[in-house]
Formats: structure tokens, sequence, C-alpha cells
């Protein structure tokens, strides 16, 4: 055993300083942010890289018969940004597009809008199903989850403001604004590794599961120009803290042994800047390829050995070399998450603590400890000393049991008194200005602002279906979604199967059975709901509920009204009248 904690945050505040906007963090996060600056990087003859236009670069490869473009950000404004750069140094019109992954796909409208034509777009085949299923059933979490990570409602000055989200400076550039999507599915579907000619270029591209199981690595022979999402300007992040499917560092491990058998002269990545030369690209992806298995290895040590989650992050802790490059530097994710989340993608959550297999429900469990504990002053008293004393981990165990131990409005485990809330968010904010992840310290920051009634999270917590996200998609998908909303209280004995029909074209069904809803096809259904695409949007966004669409004729029900109307009710969303 290390017999140390791991250094995920500095153990006082000799390292915090104060950056451009007043905003308090560890210094390594301002070093961090020179390296994501914005730029329009000349990769090599005919590639160049935009970086710092948002959180991910978009890169343009030109070739005998034109312009590929290789992704297109978040938005048709962040993609204009990119497209405007190109135009100064590449008039070549654009010949094709390739998605590395679904995560940067949504300015494509921009490129189709200049070049007034269609164009062949490459892609993944599971790229439109894995921007449904988020835009869908984990809407909430997802979108939640995003806000934590990327500091995306910390304040534009002071010292709670963001310094970088990690990957980039930003989640979003503010003048991007209104972030306009423009996704367009790929029309050339890759399954399998790929050879093309494209633009007049040969290009490979290759399956290579990262943080999304659509990557792709793509890679241009004739130019020794790689393109890529796994070699990041920080350790490759195996857990997110936003919430995601599990990354296996095997998988990973091999995507970046792809990477170098390739023997790249340039290396692009989908953040950070690019790389230039063999020997210094092999260096940089050969530590970043060691420190993944690092990681696996000696978690699947530790369990071997019995070890806790407790134990285990005391015992795999990346050892100081691997500091030598900001391609294995700790600025983005931690190590002691990532060493968890092996563990529970490896063999589940119990670690083999015992009290772990039937723990007491939250409050339950924080009152007993707080009352073995000699009661909720004592608490207060303890972390408030543990947090003087610079044991933040001790004080923030402690400050957790007193938010944790009440019930709050709506019935989640996150009381306390307005005195203990503030405790709570002070140790979070000296852990925040302390460590050099771009992630925990905006999670940290905004929970803070959350417990001190500066931030309203409560949206992020109900299911809710934007207009134009309904109308973008297969309506399907969103009434399939409708399955992660059924409460079964409310559920109880009922047996009801609804027909959709939606514009007289699209017919699909869900049936509610046993405190579920089944997606079906619709066929042999109890009763029957007619609407037209826009009106489902509607409903589901909430502009119309379900009585106001029958009444005004946008929704027509064949069958018992009352039924159907009793059934939909079951459902967590306010506009079906639950």
């Amino acid at each position: 055993m290390s017999n140390s904690i791991p250094a995920s945050f500095a153990s006082n505040n000799s390292v915090v300083t104060t950056g451009p906007n007043g905003q308090r963090a560890h210094h390594q996060q301002f070093v961090h942010m020179e390296r994501l600056a914005e730029g329009f990087h000349q990769v090599t003859e005919k590639v160049w890289c935009q970086v710092g236009n948002g959180l991910s670069n978009q890169t343009f490869v030109e070739g005998p018969e034109g312009l590929i473009v290789i992704d297109t950000g978040e938005s048709i404004e962040e993609m204009n940004a990119a497209l405007s750069a190109i135009r100064e140094c590449c008039s070549a019109p654009i010949a094709a597009v390739i998605y590395t992954h679904y995560h940067y796909c949504s300015g494509t409208q921009a490129v189709f809008d200049e070049q007034k034509t269609e164009l062949p777009i490459w892609g993944h085949y599971g790229i439109e199903k894995n921007l449904q299923t988020m835009a869908t059933e984990i809407s909430p979490t997802g979108g939640r989850g995003l806000v934590h990570q990327f500091s995306m409602l910390l304040p534009d000055e002071g010292p709670d403001s963001s310094a970088s989200v990690g990957l980039g400076l930003y989640y979003r550039r503010p003048e991007h604004a209104p972030f306009t999507s423009g996704f367009i599915p790929p029309n050339h579907l890759i399954s399998e590794s790929t050879e093309a000619t494209i633009a007049g270029l040969r290009v490979e591209m290759v399956p290579a599961p990262s943080d999304a199981d659509d990557n792709i690595t793509i890679f241009f022979p004739d130019l020794g120009v790689c393109v890529n999402n796994l070699v990041w300007p920080a350790l490759f992040n195996v857990f997110a803290i936003r919430g995601e499917p599990y990354r296996d560092p095997r998988v990973l491990v091999s995507g970046l042994d792809q990477i170098l058998n390739m023997e790249p002269d340039y290396l692009v990545g989908a953040h950070g800047p690019p790389i230039t030369g063999k020997e210094v690209i092999a260096e940089g992806v050969t530590d970043a390829r060691d420190a993944l298995q690092f990681l696996w290895d000696q978690t699947v040590r530790g369990i071997n050995k019995g070890l806790s989650h407790g134990e285990l992050i005391e015992f795999v802790q990346l050892p100081d070399f691997f500091n030598r490059s900001y391609l294995t530097q700790q600025n983005y994710g931690l190590v002691e998450h990532h060493v968890r989340q092996i563990h529970n993608g490896l063999v589940g959550w119990f670690d083999g603590i015992e009290s772990s297999l039937f723990p007491l429900p939250t409050v339950e469990r924080c009152k007993r400890l707080i009352d073995g504990f000699g009661g909720r002053e004592k608490v207060f008293d303890d972390a408030q000393n543990a947090l003087r004393d610079d044991d933040l981990r001790w004080a923030l165990e402690l400050a957790t049991w007193l938010v944790r131990s009440e019930e709050n409005f709506v019935d989640r485990a996150d009381g306390g008194s307005g005195e203990d809330r503030a405790l709570l968010a002070s140790v979070l904010r000296e852990i925040s200005q302390r460590t050099t992840s771009a992630n925990v310290r905006g999670w940290c920051l905004t929970r803070a602002l959350e417990l001190e009634e500066k931030l309203d999270l409560s949206r992020f917590r109900v299911h809710r279906y934007g207009y134009k996200q309904v109308m973008s998609g297969a309506p399907e998908t969103f009434i399939h979604s409708l399955k992660v909303l059924l409460d079964p209280t409310k559920a109880q004995g009922l047996d009801m199967h609804l027909r959709w029909e939606v514009a007289g074209e699209i017919t699909t069904g869900i049936r509610i059975r046993n405190c579920i809803a089944v997606p079906t096809n619709g066929d042999n259904s109890d009763a029957r709901v007619s609407l037209s695409h826009h009106a489902l949007a509607n409903l589901f966004s909430g502009r119309i509920s379900l009585k106001e669409g029958v009444e005004e004729k946008e929704i027509v029900i064949d069958g018992d009204t009352e039924k159907v109307f009793g059934a939909l009710a079951c459902f967590d969303l306010p506009s079906f009248g639950g």
C-alpha cells in the first residue's frame, strides 16, 4: 500500500492563484488555459485546425478535389466562425464532411449553407442513435451533468468564474449564442475499418471507441496526418463526472496502439493543440496509453487482493513521471475517480465492504451518524474545525451528513439549515480552488452555488422535451421514451395499449401493463391517438396540454377518451395531465 491520500487537490491553498476574470483556481489550471487558447493552426501544408472555438476543434484537410471538414462543433454559429477562419487561407470548395463521433456534429448545416449543395458525410453508424438517446431517455441527467462538469452556470467574473473546462476554454463560446443546431446525419456509414478516396485523398477510417462508442480515428497516409479523439490535452477521462457509459481502458489502449502503428508525422485531436513530429508524437501517445494501462492493471491487481474502493484509491496512483507530459496530467478528470469507475465497470458496485451490501436510506443513515457522533452541533463544530485545519476530506464527509440527513421540499435527501448548507458550500469551494481538475472545479462550484441558493437547478431534475428537439427527431423515439416517465403508483392495475399515428404516416405504440410502459408497433391497440408532428412537439414540450389539444382538434382520440386521459396521466409529463 502507498499509505498516502491521493493528491486530487492540494493540502493547502498555496497553489491557488487569481486569473484574468478574478477566478480563483490551482495555478496549473491557468497554465492549461494557455494551452487551450484560441488559434487557427496550420498543421502542415494544406491541413489546418481551429482550436479554442468551443469545446472541440474543427479540422480542415485540402485534397485535389476540395476541402474535407472534420467535425463541425456544437452549433451552426460555431462552425461559421471556423469557416471564416479557413477562408482566410483556403478558397477550395468543400468536398466532404467526416465526424469523429457524435459529440461534435451540430454545425454541419453551416457547411451546406456555404457550399449550397449536398455533400457526402462520413461517420459511424451509431451516431444518430446516440444523439437520440441523450436527447430523450436520459436527457435530465445529461443536461444536469453538462451544467456541473462544464461550468455552464458559473458567473462570468469573480472567484467562482470558469477557468477552463479542461478540454477547451468553454463548452460553448458566449458569442455563438443562440447555439443553433445544424446536425445532418451521415450518409456514408462506417461499421468497420474503411479505406476510401475522399476529395482525391486516400483516407483510412478505423472504429476506435473513446468517450463515445461511435468514435473513429482518421488517417491520411499520404500526408502523415492522423485525426483522433483518443489523445487528449489531459489524462483521458475513464470516468466522466457528468455521468456516461463505462469507458473500458483496454479498448482505449487498443485505439492508442492503432495510432502508434500508423506512425503519424502530425497528430490532430478533437481537443487541444496539434502535435508535430513522429518521435514527439510516439513519446506522448505511448505515455497516454501506458497511463491507462497502469490504471487498469493496478486496479485489477488491487481488486484481486480484495481491496475496497477506499483502499483502491490509495493503492492505485499514477507515478510522478507521468507528469512529464500534459497528455497525462490530471487537468480534466482525476485518477481516484477513474479507479472506482474501473472497479464498477469490471465487477460492479460492490467492493467487499460489508455495510455496502445493505445501506440504510441516505436520510436515515446520516441521521444516525450525526446522533452517534454527538448531535448536529458537534458535527457542525468538527466540520468547521476540519475545514480550518485543511482536513478537507473529513470536513466534506461531516458537512455532507448535515445536509443529507434531511429531505428538501421535493423529498430529496438534500436539506439542512442555511448554516449547514453554507458550511458544505465552503468546503466544496475550497476543494474547487485547490484541484487541478477542471471537471471537479466545475462540479464543486456549481453545487456550492446551488447550496447557497444562488443557482436553481430544479429544472435539470425533471424530464423536458424541446419543441425543436421533437421536430428534428423521429416521433417514435420520443413516444417510446415515455417508458422512463411512468409513475408505477399511478399505473397500478392498468393494462392499456395506445396506438400513436403521427402525420398519418408514422405508426407506433406504447402499452401500459404491470406498472411498465412497453414500446410497440401499435398493432391491436385499445385506443388510438392521432396528431401531426407539430402537435406532437407542442404536446411533449408543454406548449399545449393533452386536454387543450383534444379540444382544439389538434389531437384526435379514437376509443374511450377518459381511459386514454387516465392512462397518459400516469406519466411524469405535466402536459399529459399527470
